[in-house]
């Protein structure tokens, strides 16, 4: 690469573009890496010690990392979008890459050696392979890295790694196992007082009446202080279990105005088509041709509201103290949400410090970034007092935003061979993306006095999408287009959760091929592979057919049947195909799955696979068992036993392959690329095993049973 040119930056280190923001040897035999990625149970910080250790030529035992840290890391916004490595770990891999070439720079002018001859062994320079005498720590004061990278330094060829590609322990999970204070929720201040919020029931409710000396009765100690400003409500004290006990009680002691009661139907997801709602349309302007008699397919899927379902509840800490307020928090955002907070509580972004801790896993917005709001609202009310907010279960059911409710139906019209020739996915849905990064849908800023208005009906007309994702298909049809509903006002709280629309969208896409196959007198598996040209796409496919032993043709019925789905995470990350083996009786039981992926140059191909079980066990899940229940007074399912979740009994036999894991190819996000996949799959394998097919999920004994009466 000449001198004059070089390639643009990765987003994250165009925007972050300081070398020593991402690089730093403080002391001796060690180095400092920064990251604004954060840990969410991915494993995403240890792939990121892999990548800079690689590109360092550093014992990855000597790194420090720094993560999701406004005073010490860069600003990559959310770590979300299985965007991770496919961009923030690639932006780490080229800033390291620099810091090394100037350090050889460095070390060339110094020693008055050929720059071609010298190299990095564990931090120390070597020339053709013999020590110099030199390192790292004892050039760094002569290498300045307050400068911003250039993108011209060279990383390694995949055939050059050493650390990169290979199976390591992940860095965050002894202390987990172990039970190590890992959590925020084991965090200790001294001076701490725990508190809980008693919530508005519905946005814009306000307080009619409340027995705040009932409420500090059920405490059934003395020193709890119920505050209050507006229609917020905290409940503080040193004891925690006296401080659950009054929260507990508490919502018989506050009666509400303005709650407009919810209908439960709006549970089902097909209550959208009669909503008001913003349309768009992208994609192939509609065909003027009539479609020929018996020359069209339709056919309509759903999906109901889901939960991100975390194990822990949401937890938050703050203390505002001299003017400035730091918070503790385990969401996957601290800029967005010091930006957010600064906004809401009215406060300069400069006087917030947000650091991130590690809670439980929710891939999603859940209650973590609300925990923290309500944290900093009451320490800001109490000035020196840290303060910690742990939901409670009900609470986190009750209150977080969930995925919303969708409804997708997709239209092709055929050739004589029955292959699409044009296709129409039409989406309804409430929004996937209210982060709270603008400044709105932070939940206790909402019963503050002048709370802000709701955040904007509207998402990204732009790709990847979010009620949108995948649901252009990734097959050559000649003409595709996506019809957007998008409905603003829903009965609950939405926001993001892992795969966002695209989980619903390819099981209708998914579906209708399989369909489609059938229709067509094609073997599931041929009939793609004769509707797909991309190279990558049928190598997943057939390398997950391979593995699964498929066989065309092979019947299914008697309760029994195998199915296959496929897609390309937002058409832009990584490959997946899925084929689910499922035994149907009263219940649907998965017996075995086998999923294929290629997500280009995979750093730690351990965590990759354990992503994509991960990613396969949670869909199926949301296949089967995952649906929120709605009352007259909101979301009524608030415990285990209302909302169930897959359980480890249930978990079948996954076996995974990597296509191809050591390519020069970019890294693709691989962290949400078995979801639709695999939800997709087992709609194929229990159509295959009842003769009927289940377009609503989750697939419950209701829906088998009614499956079966409809024939």
């Amino acid at each position: 690469m000449s001198a004059g040119t070089a390639p643009p930056l990765p987003g994250p280190l165009a925007e972050n573009p300081r070398l020593d923001r991402w690089i730093g040897f403080p002391a001796p035999g060690r180095v400092r890496v920064a990251t604004g990625r954060v840990e969410i149970g991915q494993g995403v910080l240890t792939a990121m010690l892999q990548i800079a250790a690689e590109e360092l030529d550093v014992a990855p035992e000597r790194i420090d990392l720094e993560t999701g840290d406004t005073e010490q890391t860069p600003n990559e916004g959310y770590t979300a979008g299985s965007q991770s490595i496919q961009f923030g770990g690639v932006a780490l891999r080229l800033a390291c890459a620099e810091v090394k070439s100037l350090f050889l720079d460095q070390a060339a002018a110094a020693l008055g050696h050929a720059r071609g001859d010298l190299g990095v062994r564990d931090g120390a320079i070597v020339n053709r392979g013999e020590p110099t005498g030199q390192d790292y720590w004892s050039l760094a004061a002569k290498v300045d890295l307050r400068r911003e990278a250039t993108g011209r330094a060279m990383v390694k060829a995949a055939a050059e790694h050493s650390i990169v590609g290979t199976n390591s322990a992940r860095v965050d999970l002894a202390a987990k196992v172990f039970g190590e204070p890992a959590f925020i929720h084991d965090m200790k201040l001294d001076g701490m007082v725990h508190a809980r919020v008693v919530r508005q029931p519905r946005r814009g409710a306000t307080i009619a009446k409340i027995d705040e000396p009932a409420i500090r009765r059920a405490a059934k100690v003395a020193n709890i202080d119920v505050l209050r400003d507006g229609n917020f409500v905290a409940i503080l004290g040193t004891d925690e279990t006296a401080v659950d006990a009054a929260a507990a009680a508490a919502p018989g002691y506050v009666a509400w105005d303005g709650i407009e009661p919810i209908a439960p139907f709006q549970e089902e997801a097909r209550w959208l088509l009669q909503q008001p709602s913003i349309d768009r349309t992208a994609g192939a302007e509609p065909s003027a041709v009539p479609t020929a008699p018996g020359n069209s397919y339709e056919a309509t899927v759903s999906r109901m509201h889901v939960a991100h379902a975390s194990v822990g509840p949401s937890c938050g800490l703050a203390l505002y103290k001299d003017g400035k307020l730091q918070v503790w928090t385990h969401c996957q955002g601290v800029y967005p949400l010091r930006a957010a907070l600064a906004r809401q509580l009215k406060i300069d972004p400069a006087m917030i410090s947000v650091k991130h801790v590690q809670g439980p896993g929710c891939y999603g917005h859940n209650g973590a970034d609300d925990a923290a709001a309500d944290a900093a609202i009451i320490a800001l009310r109490r000035p020196g007092v840290p303060v910690r907010v742990r939901w409670r279960r009900e609470e986190e059911f009750g209150f977080e935003p969930v995925s919303p409710a969708m409804v997708v139906t997709v239209r092709a019209a055929l050739d004589d061979a029955g292959k699409p020739t044009d296709w129409t996915t039409e989406i309804w849905s409430g929004r996937h993306s209210s982060r709270p990064g603008g400044g709105g849908n932070l939940l206790p800023a909402e019963a503050l006095p002048d709370p802000p208005p709701a955040p904007p009906a509207t998402e990204s007309p732009n790709p990847p999408g979010a009620g949108t994702r995948n649901g252009e298909p990734l097959y050559g049809f000649a003409a595709k287009r996506i019809v957007h509903h998008l409905v603003p006002e829903t009965p609950v709280r939405t926001s993001s959760l892992r795969g966002l629309g695209a989980t619903v969208n390819v099981f209708a896409i998914e579906t209708a091929i399989d369909e489609l196959a059938d229709r067509a007198g094609a073997d599931p598996v041929a009939y793609r592979l004769a509707v797909l040209s991309d190279p990558r796409a049928r190598a997943v496919i057939e390398k997950a057919a391979q593995m699964s032993g498929w066989q065309p043709g092979l019947a299914g019925g008697g309760g029994k049947g195998r199915g296959i789905g496929f897609a390309r995470y937002k058409n832009m990350a990584a490959y997946c195909a899925v084929v689910a083996e499922v035994a149907v009786e009263q219940d649907i039981r998965v017996v075995r799955v086998w999923c294929a992926a290629d997500g280009g140059l995979i750093v730690n191909p351990d965590g990759a696979v354990n992503q994509l079980e991960g990613g396969v066990v949670q869909a199926i899940s949301w296949a089967l068992k995952e649906g929120v229940r709605l009352d007259s007074a909101g979301i009524a399912s608030r415990d285990w036993e209302t909302y169930p979740v897959l359980r480890f009994s249930e978990v079948p036999e996954i076996e995974v392959a990597l296509v191809d894991p050591r390519t020069d190819l970019p890294p693709l996000g691989i962290g949400e690329a078995a979801g639709g996949p695999t939800v997709a799959a087992l709609g194929n394998a229990v159509a295959r095993a009842l003769g009927a097919r289940i377009r609503d999920l989750p697939m419950t004994r209701d829906r088998v049973m009614a499956a079966l009466l409809a024939g």
